[in-house]
C-alpha cells in the first residue's frame, strides 16, 4: 500500500467539507476521484497534499504518517501535486517552470538536463517553446507543462485536479495520454476529471463521492459499464 487515507474531516472554518473520507492507492496504479461539482474531491487532493489539513483521521504515504506535515514536506517525500488551476509561473520560460519542479540538490546539473530533454521528446509542442514565456502558451501547453513541471520532482504518487478542463477534445486526448505515460513509469496517481470515459477506462480503481463522503468503489470497468451507478451518483 503506498497511500491510505482514514477517516479523515476536513473544515473549512465552521464548513465540515469531508466527513470520514477513507481511500487507498496501491503502487503504480491510477485511482479515479469522481462526484458531481462541490461534493469534496478537490479537498480530498489537498487534504492529501496539506494544503488544508484534516481535523480529525490519518493520511498515510509509504508508512509515514503526513496528515499534520507542510505541503513542502509531503512534496519532499514523494507526492506530486497538479492542481485544477494549472498554476505555472507566466513570466519565467518554459525552461526555467521546468527547473522549478526539479527536486532539491539537483538543480542545473546533467541529471537536471537529462529529465527536460526527456520531457522534450515526449513532448515537442514544449520543446519549440524552451524560451517562451509560460504565460503565452494555450491552454493545452500549459497544462502540460504543469503536468511536465509536476514529474521533474520525481513523484512517486501524483494528485492530478481536472486536467482536461477547458481543452479541446484532442488535446485532452493527449492530457490523457501523457497520465498514462506516467504510471507507465511506476507512478501512482490519483485522477479528478469530469471526463468520465477517459478515467475510468484508464483507472484500475474509482471511487464516488457524495456530500464530502465516499458512496461507492469499484474498479474504473465497472464504473464505466453500470449505468445505474453514474445515473444515482453522477448524473450522467
Amino acid at each position: 500500500m503506498l497511500l491510505q487515507v482514514k477517516d479523515i474531516h476536513t473544515y473549512y472554518d465552521d464548513s465540515h467539507v469531508l466527513d470520514g473520507v477513507s481511500i487507498e492507492v496501491n503502487r503504480g496504479e491510477i485511482v479515479a476521484l469522481l462526484g458531481r461539482n462541490g461534493v469534496g474531491k478537490s479537498t480530498t487532493l489537498k487534504s492529501i497534499m496539506g494544503i488544508v489539513r484534516p481535523r480529525q483521521g490519518s493520511i498515510v504515504f509509504k508508512d509515514a504518517e503526513i496528515g499534520k506535515s507542510q505541503p513542502f514536506h509531503i512534496a519532499r517525500s514523494g507526492v506530486g501535486y497538479v492542481p485544477e488551476e494549472r498554476r505555472i509561473f507566466p513570466g519565467l520560460t518554459v525552461r526555467e517552470n521546468l527547473i522549478m519542479g526539479l527536486k532539491k540538490g539537483i538543480g542545473k546539473d546533467n541529471k537536471g538536463r537529462e529529465a527536460i530533454d526527456d520531457i522534450y521528446r515526449r513532448f515537442k509542442q514544449l520543446a519549440v517553446r524552451d524560451s517562451t514565456p509560460a504565460g503565452s502558451l494555450s491552454g493545452g501547453e500549459q497544462q502540460l507543462l504543469t503536468l511536465a513541471r509536476t514529474l521533474m520532482g520525481e513523484p512517486e504518487l501524483m494528485l492530478i485536479d481536472e486536467p482536461s478542463e477547458g481543452l479541446s477534445p484532442m488535446v485532452a486526448d493527449l492530457i490523457f495520454s501523457f497520465i498514462g505515460e506516467i504510471q507507465d513509469r511506476g507512478i501512482s496517481v490519483i485522477l479528478v476529471d469530469r471526463n468520465l470515459n477517459h478515467t475510468c477506462r484508464m483507472a484500475q480503481r474509482a471511487y464516488i463521492m457524495v456530500k464530502g463522503r465516499i458512496a461507492y468503489e469499484g474498479t474504473g470497468r465497472e464504473t464505466i459499464e453500470n449505468k445505474e451507478i453514474q445515473t444515482r451518483f453522477l448524473a450522467v
